[in-house]
């Protein structure tokens, strides 16, 4: 099993990993405070909710297989060599059972607040179905072989595609709304901080380890983070550019109103409630 090479980098690639779950966890909190706060999800995607579901549980099976079972970590040992430190950190875990949880509340807020017309769509459904029909198939045939690793790989590959798939509902009907309200700002902000972070930790570890196996050792985790910022820069690119929020005017308070109102009266009065009178 490989070792750090630098205090100075394993403290740092730690301390950004940290990081990345803070901003990737704490991300999924903006999203749900709007909606508590406005007792609506109108202009959340319910796709993009029940997508990132999938891709989250996903991504949950492996960091935790990765990270936890050793006969995984065996066969990634045999097939990347023995002196490669394993590509998924404790923050990896943690985040996506957080993210699982997350989205799951976010699911139930859609069942119990204004929806509007919005609904999920038979296309989302049909994906989710067969995503994970298709990974049953795939643990029918890893079975007899026990191979781990290429079954949780396939986990991973799917996390990867689910991360694509996910953000396209949102953009579209942010597109079609010609609006980003009811999607958080705070949100998307977060998680590109939190993709630019975790390239930041898998630099340090390819730094001191003098090889970038971590990176195409575990391909899933940097096509989460370059599709990640991607969609986030289009996000941005809609709420400040595209669609920026037009805010109504303030109308001026009621008391003011009457204030008014009232200084003008005696003015009207003096010229009809008191007729001058002439004498001869």
């Amino acid at each position: 099993m490989a070792s750090w090479n630098s205090i100075q980098l394993e403290i740092t690639y730690r301390i950004l990993g940290w990081i990345g779950f803070a901003c990737w966890s704490v991300g999924g909190y903006p999203q749900v405070i709007l909606n508590f706060r406005r007792k609506s999800v109108v202009g959340l995607s319910f796709d993009f909710v029940l997508l990132s579901l999938t891709k989250q549980s996903s991504y949950l099976i492996y960091n935790a297989s990765l990270y936890f079972s050793s006969a995984v970590q065996k066969q990634y040992w045999e097939k990347y060599g023995s002196e490669q430190m394993i590509p998924v950190a404790v923050n990896d875990v943690a985040f996506s059972a957080h993210a699982v949880l997350m989205t799951a509340f976010v699911l139930f807020q859609i069942a119990i607040y204004e929806r509007g017309t919005q609904k999920v769509s038979k296309i989302a459904i049909g994906i989710v179905v067969a995503v994970w029909s298709g990974a049953a198939v795939c643990v029918f045939v890893a079975l007899p072989t026990h191979s781990w690793l290429w079954l949780i790989n396939i986990f991973n590959s799917i996390q990867v595609c689910m991360t694509v798939v996910k953000y396209t509902p949102q953009a579209f009907l942010n597109f079609v709304r010609k609006s980003t309200d009811g999607f958080s700002l705070g949100s998307y902000l977060l998680d590109f901080s939190g993709g630019v972070t975790n390239y930041a930790q898998m630099t340090v570890l390819a730094i001191d380890q003098d090889s970038w196996v971590n990176f195409y050792g575990n391909m899933g985790k940097v096509l989460l983070s370059l599709i990640s910022i991607f969609f986030d820069l289009v996000f941005m690119c809609q709420r400040f550019l595209l669609y920026p929020s037009k805010k109504a005017p303030i109308p001026p308070p009621p008391q003011i109103i009457s204030k008014d109102k009232e200084s003008l009266e005696p003015l009207l009065q003096s010229s009809s409630d008191h007729p001058l009178t002439h004498t001869v």
